[in-house]
């Protein structure tokens, strides 16, 4: 008999080699017929793979991530087989599940795909799906596994192969289809209920512009048609929402292929709105006690050297820039940390100097694969709001819950209120990828924990995911599409200090190490501000608007009168401008209504002539007559609700 503990902390005792299946079935058989997958001992697993120690159990449905997870796993299995039918000796590359679905790459060879034929493999997809096909797994020896795709001429496969111990490969099989996976999947084919295809795009192999270009089909499958029809108006409204799309018609931002690709060139309204985000982090700053920082944009290359950095990315985001001094190299600077170590050793330190904020705007470059490149989520120059805390070994858990203080200021502000902080672990398997010790790592890790549970925040953990050099904790922000973004990010680092040789004395007059912190609320402002305009569909809060009224004339007659308001709500700090234009004023509404400006003011005789203005708001129309006095009021008591002064929050 094994032990096996469930959530609630409830132990069943079975026998050795029951399933995660038969355990549903005693719970409840309702339960079993919804159950997906399950998690072992914190490893998703087939629902029909035998257990045979004591472990813990989870039982997955679609609603959590690792149910939905397997299903679309499955799914990318199914639409294989469905390509296989239609395009026999396709060469299959990889079918993983992603956030909103799956994909699969292929090598079509001589056949032609367009997205006209995506409707015909929906159908064998559900078709296929009927049947109630279970999957199978198997563990294949390398040489089994090998000969089988060696016999099927798939290539693809024989290189993922290359790189697998023996011992450890297993293939999948289900109806007509089999492939090489580790999985793992749903128990059979019947859980899929509704489907849809959703684009057709290109894919270098392994991600690598050397290698070919395969074809890559992203599709997205669910347990019932009612879930589908959801997520499919939810991305209609995500479309009406893109960034890149109001980007352009509100004449934030653009790009230039003479500027080159991922570069963005900010236009006066971008710029405005760009810098209204930096005034307002600044301000908060000053407020925290962090002092303004400068630095160049590029740097020697012994600098990210001497970091770490680039030995983990050289080869793939960092070229030197050579100058006529023979073997002098610089880069374009892909993070602004290595250069605030150098200015922290600029002079001598006491531990009564500590803590130390520099905070920097500072514009930062790395390459992207053009296949990457994604408007202003995806870029290869960005500003990042960024800032490093140098303090005390028992400095670092106050400090770190005072960037927590920093960047719910920040969400509080712009209205982010569905948020989960992520703890970012390394992964305990896999230590080569990161720097430093083992008992640095313990100590950082320890300190997110604890400040995360004393500020009293909703976590989740994620092993693998912390940066290089230390653990990390991640704020994931759902937008008004429900979608999760990672915004703001403060990380623990022992290990820059000592790479640098960074060093305090101690009231014990000896030399010491201190911590470093590395926050970044905003994360990269251009990343920001394409979630902003996302989440709010242009319509940005009144306090960061390069716009917030228009004044609307009735007819040419009232410009004057027009003019001599905007003049005086710019001396109360309120932005607007004229619209002259000899349009109706319907039309004029109409615009502004478009151009998502939150007041429209309307004059005419009757306003000219009482000193008042018609005002009417974005979203609510007509909301009555005012002086400019009262006006300013509302705007000003809307901006000063929304930006409460950070040290009343902390």
């Amino acid at each position: 008999m094994i032990k096996v503990t469930l959530p609630d902390g409830s132990i069943k005792e079975v026998e050795k080699g029951t399933t995660s299946l038969e355990i549903a079935k005693s719970i409840s058989e309702g339960l079993a017929r919804k159950v997906l997958a399950a998690e072992i001992n914190n490893e998703i697993w087939d629902l029909t793979r035998p257990i045979t120690i004591d472990s813990s159990l989870k039982l997955l449905t679609f609603q959590q991530d690792g149910g939905k997870s397997t299903l679309w796993h499955s799914s990318a299995h199914l639409m294989a087989e469905a390509l296989e039918f239609y395009y026999p000796g396709i060469k299959l590359a990889i079918g993983p599940p992603i956030e909103n679905g799956f994909y699969y790459d292929i090598d079509f060879g001589s056949y032609e795909i367009s997205e006209k034929d995506l409707n015909k493999i929906e159908k064998k997809i559900l078709e296929l799906a009927r049947e109630k096909n279970e999957f199978i797994r198997k563990e294949v020896s390398k040489k089994e596994a090998e000969d089988y795709f060696k016999d099927k001429q798939d290539p693809y496969k024989l290189e993922l192969i290359q790189e697998l111990e023996d011992g450890s490969i297993t293939f999948y099989t289900q109806g007509k289809f089999t492939d090489l996976c580790r999985g793992p999947h749903i128990p059979h084919t019947g859980f899929i209920k509704a489907v849809k295809l959703l684009n057709i795009a290109g894919a270098y192999w392994k991600g690598d512009e050397n290698n070919k270009q395969l074809t890559r089909i992203y599709g997205i499958t669910f347990e019932k048609q009612k879930e589908l029809n959801i997520y499919l108006d939810q991305l209609e409204e995500a479309k009406k929402r893109d960034h890149r799309k109001l980007g352009k018609e509100l004449e934030l931002f653009t790009f230039s292929e003479k500027v080159g690709q991922g570069l963005p060139l900010w236009l006066p309204k971008g710029t405005e709105l760009k810098d209204r985000l930096i005034d307002f982090m600044k301000k908060a700053q000053v407020a925290a006690g962090y002092l303004p920082v400068s630095t160049p944009h590029i740097g020697h290359k012994d600098l990210y050297v001497c970091s770490g950095h680039y030995d983990k990315y050289g080869a793939d985001s960092f070229q030197p820039i050579s100058t006529p001094h023979e073997g002098e190299e610089f880069l374009l600077r892909p993070m602004n940390c290595p250069h605030h170590c150098e200015i922290f050793k600029s002079s001598p330190k006491s531990y009564r100097d500590l803590p130390l904020r520099f905070a920097e705007f500072g514009t930062v470059y790395r390459y992207e694969q053009s296949g990457e490149l994604h408007g202003l989520t995806r870029v290869r120059g960005f500003t990042q709001d960024d800032a490093h805390i140098f303090c005390r070994p028992d400095q670092l858990e106050e400090e770190f819950m005072k960037v927590i203080d920093l960047v719910l200021y920040v969400f509080n502000a712009l209205n982010f209120k569905d948020f989960v902080a992520q703890v970012s672990l390394r992964d305990p398997n896999n230590k080569s990828k990161y720097i430093g010790s083992d008992e640095n790592w313990n100590k950082s890790e320890n300190a997110i924990i604890n400040a995360a549970k004393e500020k009293g925040l909703s976590t989740i953990v994620e092993y693998g995911e912390a940066a290089f050099y230390g653990p990390k904790l991640d704020f994931m922000v759902k937008d008004a599409l429900n979608r999760s973004w990672q915004l703001g990010t403060i990380q623990v680092d022992y290990n820059l200090p000592e790479r640098f040789e960074l060093e305090y004395t101690g009231s014990d007059n000896q030399k010491h190490r201190p911590v470093m912190i590395h926050r970044a609320p905003f994360g990269s402002l251009e990343r920001f501000i394409a979630l902003l305009i996302e989440h709010t569909a242009g319509k940005f809060p009144l306090w960061l608007n390069p716009e917030q009224f228009i004044v609307l004339p009735l007819s040419e007659h009232y410009n004057e009168y027009a003019k001599e308001v905007l003049k005086l709500l710019k001396n109360y700090d309120i932005r607007g401008l004229v619209d002259e234009r000899a349009e109706k004023v319907g039309r004029k509404i109409r615009d502004a209504e478009l151009n998502k400006i939150p007041f429209m003011l309307i004059v005419g005789e009757k306003e000219a002539n009482e000193n008042k203005i018609s005002v009417r708001q974005q979203g609510k129309g007509d909301i009555g007559t005012y002086s400019i006095d009262e006006f300013s009021k509302i705007i000003n008591d809307n901006i000063n609700e929304s930006l409460q002064n950070f040290n009343n929050l902390s």
